[in-house]
Order: C-alpha cells, then structure tokens, then sequence
C-alpha cells in the first residue's frame, strides 16, 4: 500500500455514520477501499441499503475530510456486491449496543441464486425460527417488534417487555 492510500485510510477512520454518530463509515461496512484512480484516489462507498438517505451526506464527509488534508479523491458509490450486515465489525456491534442499539443477527447465507426478502421480524438464518433480540438495555430476551420500521429504513422498533424500554434493532441485511 502505497503512502497516500495509507495515509487516507487513517484520515478517513474517524468519520462516522451521520445516523449513528457511535460507529464509524469502516466499522459499519460503509467505506470499501480506497485506491489509486485516473486523477487521484478513488474512495469507494457502499450504501447499507438503497436510498439511504445519509449516502450524500456521507459521501461530502469523505469528500471534505481528504480535500482538507490535500488529497485528491473522487468518492465512487459501489452498489454491488450489496451491502450486509456481516460486514459490520465486531466494534460496531458492541458500539451499537452500548449507544442503545440492538446489533443484528447474523445475515442467512443465500442458497444458489434464490432471491431473499428481508424477514418481518428477526428468524433463525436456518429456518422460520423467530430469534430473540437482546435489549440493549438490560439484556432481556423477553421483547417484542413494535413497528418493523424504527427511527431509520434499516432499522426495527422494539420494546423490552422487562424494563419497558423502546429501542432500535438493526435489521439484518
């Protein structure tokens, strides 16, 4: 790796999701690679899901983060392979859970080419299986999906049925 693809990469490690200040754009799986292009480098970003509303404002953050530094980069948007919540580091999910997020479930492992909706609740990757989310909170299994869309698209409402507590899971992708 050459000194300025280095040298980005540790500027760039410090910029964090706009909707989840707690997690940075390489934990969550969001910042790909960084690369020498035709007039510099090209950064390369890949939306957790398809409209996301935080790609451009994302994509100014790694723009001006290197500019400022006196970079040259151009900020490409990759959209396959699509993005999956298995790329998210084992940081990210304990930085979710700490800033009252629950992490998701590991991703079910796509069989041959069969096309795969998202569940409407968390399932076992095997099967139907309903899987229980933790509480961020106080670690209680005994919840409930209350609206599977919370306070982002990627992201369901529960409620703890414990502690009574409402919180975001991040939805498997």
């Amino acid at each position: 790796m050459n000194a300025q693809i280095a040298r980005a990469w540790d500027l760039l490690e410090v910029l964090t999701d706009p909707e989840i200040p707690v997690v940075t754009l390489r934990e969550l799986g969001i910042l790909r690679d960084v690369r020498e292009g035709p007039e510099g480098l090209d950064v390369v970003i890949t939306p957790t899901y398809s409209g996301c509303p935080a790609m451009s404002q994302i994509q100014d953050d790694v723009q001006s983060c290197l500019q400022q530094s006196g970079i040259a980069a151009r900020v490409i948007t990759q959209l396959a392979p699509a993005w999956t919540t298995d790329w998210m580091s084992p940081e990210a999910k304990d930085k979710l859970r700490a800033y009252g997020i629950a992490p998701p479930h590991a991703c079910p492992s796509p069989s041959g080419s069969v096309v795969q909706f998202a569940a409407r609740s968390a399932r076992h990757p095997a099967g139907s299986e309903l899987l229980a989310v933790a509480c961020p909170q106080c670690q209680s299994l005994n919840t409930t999906e209350t609206s599977h869309f919370g306070s982002t698209a990627c992201k369901a409402l529960y409620r703890c049925l414990d502690c009574l507590e409402p919180f975001d899971y991040f939805k498997p992708y």
